[in-house]
């Protein structure tokens, strides 16, 4: 992460994100069990060594964005991760005085969050305006923006060709892909057009083409160069042993914003890639047995992942 890409204003930035990790990181250091009453967790045991532990890590956030290189945003991003997820479970333990402080801390944390992820991601389209070679049909970037590989499988009891037929049919995709609002076929089947849900309500669209296609064995397709989200993928189908239905393996490859980092960061969050795949695939194989998505008391509200977050185990949603 020694990249000094980005404009003067967005290295300014990186600069002041790291002077505001070097002051947590000290502040932590010095006085953990301040730091522990100011947000409320004073009544925990383990906040001070937990506290502590952070701020060695604002300190190593900083050693990276103090010298102006804003791709290390993306540490404070997950940094910032595991600091909310925590903070949200010690806000259902507390009540009174300490859950005010410690909503307010939140609150500032949220807050700092929003700048470093505008921070990270401003790094990262720099990075990819910059010129950098392609690698395997998509951005080869730095370490913090590289492609991704996720895969995964099932079977279905339904024969080959019903299997295949239903899924070439890609209009059919947004009835078991969560996160896929639209596609729309163009030019005779060989194009598509995409619109897929994006973080904070937002959405992105892209085109993409089938690049290679044998029928009843395999799918494979890519989106157009100028795609918001670069990204490509294969579906295969295969009869399973004993003529037990249909093997279907997805492998999916794109331009995560964050690489390997922005994986781990989502991953805390309830979005990891590899899950989604697998809950996809889930409800394809639903979809084709019994024609629909089997849904239970707990989750009435559909597909739509960002819903998921305010559900809980047993617990509709209001």
């Amino acid at each position: 992460m020694s990249s000094r890409s980005g404009s003067p204003g967005l290295r300014r930035t990186a600069r002041l994100l790291g002077v505001a990790s070097l002051g947590l990181g000290i502040a932590q250091l010095r006085s953990p069990t301040g730091v522990a009453r100011l947000a409320g967790v004073d009544d925990s045991p383990t906040a001070p060594p937990v506290i502590t532990a952070v701020g060695i890590r604002e300190l190593v956030h900083a050693a990276g964005l103090l010298p102006g290189r804003p791709g290390w945003a993306w540490t404070r991003v997950a940094g910032d991760a595991m600091d909310l997820t925590a903070m949200g479970r010690a806000l259902a333990n507390r009540r009174g005085e300490r859950y005010v402080r410690l909503r307010n801390v939140t609150a500032a944390v949220a807050a700092l969050t929003a700048l470093d992820v505008w921070t990270a991601l401003r790094s990262t389209r720099s990075s990819r305006a910059g010129g950098a070679a392609p690698a395997a049909g998509l951005a080869a970037t730095a370490p913090w923006k590289s492609p991704l590989e996720v895969s995964a499988s099932t079977t279905v009891n339904k024969p080959v060709h019903e299997v295949y037929g239903y899924w070439r049919n890609l209009e059919n995709l947004p009835s078991f892909m969560a996160h896929v609002r639209e596609v729309r076929t163009l030019d005779g089947g060989q194009r598509t057009h995409w619109v897929a849900e994006a973080p904070g309500r937002r959405s992105v669209e892209w085109d993409a083409e089938i690049v290679e296609e044998t029928p009843n064995r395999l799918i494979r397709w890519r989106s157009s160069p100028e795609a918001d989200v670069e990204n490509s993928g294969r579906v295969e189908f295969s009869s399973a042993p004993g003529d037990r239905g249909t093997e279907v393996r997805v492998t999916l490859t794109y331009a995560m914003p964050g690489g390997r980092l922005g994986k781990t960061v989502a991953t805390l969050l309830g979005e990891a890639p590899d899950q989604q795949v697998r809950d996809d695939l889930a409800r394809f194989k639903q979809i084709l047995e019994t024609g629909e998505v089997v849904r239970s008391e707990g989750s009435p509200e559909g597909t739509f992942a960002r819903r998921f977050l305010r559900q809980r185990p047993a617990v509709p949603v209001s």
